[in-house]
């Protein structure tokens, strides 16, 4: 990761300056809310759409926390350069416009953006916590809009029957997963109780996954892995291993016969919108692998699976996450990020 924290943070630093290419959720009222993006959203207007502007911001103060290969000039050049965008754009007044937006438009970016802006105020509360500059500053402005966040998810979950289980924005699971490792440090404790209910609710009594029916055509994320990524954190390593066994059957098989367990898809074209999906699902599959491999108990044999089969799909779509293609390049660092390796917000 040290090696590609530069190339990262230069993708990601033209991200969240970059107005257009835009593709506003904004439901129009009337001709009056016909607007330029900054004017819903001045901090994340920017890198193509709300919630990879969010995620965007993640990626940024993931960075901030980790050491860049170099250390010349030119990359404290760039650290500066990003610490002053992030100065522009997470201030109270920016954030307070944000918060006010998602008040007024409750379904908006659901559930997928909530939990990205929750990890975003987790990541600029470790930022604080290190004593780096700017993480109490940012922490502190983030407030009020993760505790909107925070108040929608309570909202919302009892309205929720059913999960919704496709692999792309408005997947429960992935979303749910990423509030349990950030609430607590984004300040909103009292989300993870009633988050660990619903994925209990939802996902323990399921069994019999069939990997075959996996990827849909513009899949970024795998349902079944999503799911098995967050049921891991609501559960003890020896009850996981057993409802592992139960949902994904077929898992103890390749483990057993050396076949290979979710190869990376084939990926026509990178730069159609959403067959690059594909790549992004390569990587998020490469970070959803090894949280599962990780909560097994040692020396469970279907680690070793999970683990090659994270090395396959990392390696796959690893080249593409700064293809220079603005199609790929606004979104897929962060989860190349999350794929190599680098602590989920916790």
């Amino acid at each position: 990761m040290e090696e590609r924290a530069a190339h990262f943070a230069e993708v990601a630093l033209a991200n969240i300056t970059r107005e257009y290419p835009n593709v506003p959720a904004h439901l129009l009222g009337g001709p009056g809310e016909l607007v330029p993006p900054r004017r819903f959203h001045p901090a994340f207007y920017g890198a193509y759409d709300w919630h990879s502007s969010v995620h965007m911001h993640w990626l940024l103060l993931r960075l901030l926390r980790r050491p860049w290969k170099g250390g010349d000039a030119r990359t404290e050049r760039l650290r500066g350069e990003v610490v002053r965008a992030l100065e522009n754009h997470l201030t109270p007044e920016t954030l307070a416009a944000e918060a006010a937006y998602l008040r007024e438009h409750p379904s908006f970016e659901r559930p997928y953006g909530w939990a990205w802006l929750l990890a975003l105020t987790s990541e600029s509360a470790a930022l604080a916590a290190e004593g780096r500059h700017g993480g109490a500053g940012w922490r502190a402005a983030l407030a009020p809009a993760a505790e909107t966040v925070a108040g929608l998810v309570l909202a919302w979950l009892p309205k929720a029957t059913y999960p919704v289980r496709h692999g792309t924005h408005a997947n429960s699971a992935f979303a749910l997963g990423l509030v349990l490792d950030s609430a607590g440090r984004a300040g909103v404790p009292g989300l993870l109780e009633p988050v660990a209910a619903k994925v209990r609710e939802w996902y323990l009594p399921d069994h019999g996954a069939a990997t075959r029916w996996e990827p849909s055509g513009q899949d970024f994320l795998s349902p079944l892995l999503c799911e098995a990524d967050t049921v891991r954190r609501v559960l003890p390593a020896g009850e996981f291993a057993g409802w592992l066994e139960r949902f994904l059957p077929e898992l103890a098989d390749a483990a057993a016969t050396g076949t290979a367990f979710l190869p990376p898809p084939r990926v026509s074209d990178a730069a159609d919108p959403q067959i690059g999906h594909l790549l992004g699902l390569c990587l998020s599959r490469a970070a959803a692998l090894r949280g599962i491999a990780g909560a097994l108990p040692a020396g469970d044999p279907r680690a070793g699976a999970l683990r090659a089969a994270a090395e396959a799909n990392l390696r796959a779509a690893l080249p593409a996450a700064t293809s220079g293609d603005f199609t790929t390049d606004h979104w897929l660092a962060t989860f190349a990020t999350l794929a190599l390796g680098e602590d989920v917000p916790a």
